[in-house]
């Protein structure tokens, strides 16, 4: 259907970036949805879990898959009503880290798919991903230091 990238910069270094990305207490401060999961655990490599929340008024769930979650960044895929695929690179600048966010969605069938795509997309366009990679570095530049082993 469609990407869309974010760029910032951050005093946060990758490590506090990862953190922030990967722990659902700091993902619920800076997503653009509100959303329940059911790992309370921080999200790694190889984790799958549920995700459910609403948009456009539609209540929707979505199984994610982490494919990758390191100091390089994070990349996982959603797949419910639509397929989303989210990646987070992280590098190391002099002064903390630069950050990259993509996201592309894949079209959902049926009714339900149509709407949430396009309210999705619609999302994403107002600037949906600019709004959440500030509040990421935002936080990461606050974050309370969780162990990255948790």
């Amino acid at each position: 259907m469609a990407d869309w990238t974010a760029h910032i910069s951050t005093e946060a270094t990758p490590e506090q970036v990862l953190e922030v990305l990967t722990h659902p207490d700091e993902i619920r401060r800076w997503s653009p949805v509100d959303f329940d999961v059911e790992t309370h655990g921080r999200l790694t490599a190889g984790t799958r879990t549920r995700v459910t929340g609403r948009l456009a008024g539609v209540s929707m769930g979505f199984d994610v898959e982490v494919m990758a979650a390191d100091e390089a960044g994070l990349e996982l895929r959603a797949q419910g009503p639509i397929g989303i695929d989210v990646r987070y690179d992280l590098l190391p600048s002099d002064d903390g880290a630069e950050v990259t966010a993509t996201v592309s969605l894949q079209r959902g069938g049926g009714i339900t798919g149509r709407l949430v795509a396009n309210a999705t997309s619609a999302l994403l366009s107002a600037g949906a991903l600019d709004g959440a990679t500030g509040r990421i570095a935002r936080a990461a530049e606050s974050a309370p230091s969780y162990a990255l082993a948790a």
